[in-house]
């Protein structure tokens, strides 16, 4: 016994020995590199300021936040680089923003939000971004990178939260890795199929050294040996974590991926095209993705003559009154197409999972992604050709391999007589009396004629939108904007900010249910602080009509859908706008009001049009599931 006890107690003193020599080493070398490289971790520099320079170097000119601590270097950085800070009410707002940003100028949208409830928030607005294929990045806080898992402040496992929203997500470890996951991030969001990108930063790579360093000084640590090696630990960790933070690093930006149609599906592409008596084309918001200009979209869709129905970002690709955009009657079209292209659209519930296609057409289907490519293409339809690759270059392509070819013109003629019976429907039935208040179909027709050229229409709601979508049409490419197949309501106030800091020339308008008002009507307060004088028209019915459409006839009940006439142009005059109450007895001077909103809008006042109306029969029979 009194031997094993010996061994036992020679072998405590080897091992404790040991460890001592190892802390002594570790804190030779720790002082090694404290004297080589002293003046770095004297530094006043931050990891917000590294941040700040890639983005910089991106040509990223906005970042859409809502304040809190963990980012505030972030923050600060980019200020004094000259990007642009704007901050929400609401941190789906920064995302939704940012979403916007990245649809209409071709780069790629950021939002930077704190740890923890502020990245959770954001969750909704990333998923729409993941489903619209829109390149974004979220940049988020952290607890420090020694708390996490301790239960710090607003600490959460933030990665298994965004991994299935986005293409990449990282945590930053150490300040110098800051720039290339950073540079990463932006070239995964871009490349491929675009989509949301997630960095979080730990509050402790983004402040300088001298304030990191007090927060890890060992306060209270036992004494002796574990003391000793509680602080040495410490001391490695901080060390660690500034190492290399501030020598020269490449902020270029990296190559962006894009897969395109090869030569040869091209040129099969070309062969069943050039035999149709009957083509059509559907294009998708895919189709409007860089590097190809929209413009030069628009022409080659102009030279090949096929008749095109338009959906999501595409609306608006051929301007407002092209003979080849067809509007009305797509189920019927597609049972009489010989081709269909399926430009960067895809068979989901959109196109009722492709059972819409007639099995004797033959199918051209061009998508960046796979998934999305051969959707639903096991149950209900078949492509001819399926390219995994850019519709827009394809466009492009299809269209200088046709050189010569036009399509035959009584094929989009006899598509477009069809559109005219429809529309004059329309107008009917917006001349038709409500029971009370204003017909939305008048309303909505009135707004149409009289918006700017240059107008960008921002999607927000469900049956007042549904019935702008039939009715409304914009002037020219990238001037619509909708949540996409997700079907999010809430990203009219975010949607309309970074429409508006995009083109700060063009009259943004938001059409709004007064159901979907609700989610971001805060956001005039953002309009108002930020000077985007946007212009929202509410459809106010006082109900949730698209679930109440089918809710009532079918269960018998509208409990939940109810609403109350608000007065919403109340609350736009508190946050700073100037809101106007539209009535049956002003329908006279309908005309005339949004005139003037359109003027004092112009002189930089966001406007809210609380415009009453009631119910008609146009949408009966959509659905909302």
């Amino acid at each position: 016994m009194d031997c094993c006890c010996s061994v036992a107690a020679v072998l405590g003193c080897l091992f404790a020995s040991a460890c001592a020599v190892l802390m002594f080493a570790a804190y030779k070398l720790g002082v090694i590199y404290q004297l080589f490289h002293k003046a770095e971790l004297k530094s006043p520099r931050h990891g917000g300021e590294s941040v700040a320079e890639v983005l910089q170097a991106h040509g990223i000119k906005f970042v859409f936040t809502l304040v809190g601590g963990h980012i505030s270097p972030i923050l600060v950085a980019c200020e004094k680089v000259g990007i642009r800070i704007v901050d929400t009410r609401h941190e789906a707002t920064a995302v939704f923003a940012a979403d916007a940003v990245a649809r209409l100028s071709g780069t790629i949208g950021v939002a930077a939000v704190t740890a923890g409830p502020g990245l959770t928030n954001t969750v909704t607005a990333v998923k729409n971004a993941q489903m619209a294929e829109s390149p974004l990045l979220l940049i988020g806080g952290a607890a420090a990178t020694l708390l996490q898992g301790r239960g710090a402040l607003q600490d959460i496992d933030q990665l298994s939260l965004f991994r299935p929203l986005c293409k990449f997500c990282a945590s930053v470890r150490t300040v110098r890795e800051i720039v290339p996951v950073v540079k990463k991030a932006i070239a995964v969001a871009q490349s491929g199929t675009p989509g949301p990108v997630f960095v979080e930063f730990p509050i402790d790579t983004l402040y300088p050294y001298h304030l990191v360093e007090k927060e890890f000084a060992a306060k209270n640590t036992p004494k002796g040996l574990v003391g000793k090696a509680i602080s040495w630990y410490l001391r490695n960790h901080l060390t660690n974590l500034f190492a290399g933070a501030w020598e020269p690093q490449d902020l270029s930006p990296l190559p962006v991926q894009i897969p395109k149609a090869t030569d040869q599906q091209v040129q099969q592409c070309v062969e069943l095209v050039s035999r149709a008596k009957k083509p059509v084309i559907l294009l998708g918001s895919q189709a409007t993705l860089p590097p190809t200009p929209v413009e030069d979209i628009r022409k080659a869709l102009e030279s090949l003559g096929i008749p095109c129905f338009l959906g999501g970002m595409a609306r608006g690709m051929l301007g407002r009154d092209s003979e080849l955009h067809i509007r009305q009657n797509r189920k019927d079209a597609l049972k009489e197409a010989d081709v269909v292209l399926l430009a960067g659209t895809v068979c989901d519930f959109r196109l009722s999972y492709g059972r819409v296609l007639n099995r004797r057409s033959k199918i051209i289907a061009v998508n960046r992604d796979k998934g999305q490519l051969l959707k639903n293409s096991d149950m209900f339809w078949k492509p001819t050709v399926a390219i995994q690759g850019d519709a827009g270059s394809f466009l492009l392509c299809l269209s200088e391999g046709l050189k010569g070819y036009r399509c035959p013109q009584d094929w989009p003629q006899s598509l477009k007589e069809g559109d005219i019976t429809k529309e004059k429907a329309n107008r009917d039935k917006a001349a038709e009396q409500t029971h009370r208040h204003l017909n939305p179909l008048k309303v909505l027709h009135r707004a149409e004629e009289l918006m700017a050229e240059d107008s960008i229409i921002v999607a927000d709601g469900g049956d007042f939108v549904g019935s702008a979508a039939y009715i409304m049409r914009p002037r020219g490419p990238l001037r619509w904007l909708d949540p996409g197949a997700f079907g999010t309501l809430g990203v009219g106030g975010g949607f309309a900010l970074g429409a508006k800091l995009s083109r700060p020339e063009s009259e943004v308008w938001i059409i709004y249910g007064d159901g979907s008002l609700g989610y971001s009507v805060a956001e005039f307060d953002t309009f108002t602080r930020h000077k985007t004088p946007v212009i929202a028209l509410v459809g106010n019915d006082a109900c949730w009509s698209q679930i109440s459409r089918e809710q009532v006839p079918i269960l018998g009940s509208n409990v939940a859908c109810g609403l109350a006439f608000t007065d919403y142009h109340v609350v736009a005059d508190g946050y700073g706008g100037k809101g106007y109450l539209i009535g049956r007895e002003d329908e006279g001077r309908l005309d005339d009001i949004i005139k003037k909103a359109q003027q004092e809008s112009r002189q930089g006042q966001a406007i809210l049009l609380n415009v009453l109306i009631g119910k008609t029969n146009f949408r009966d029979g959509s659905i909302s599931v």
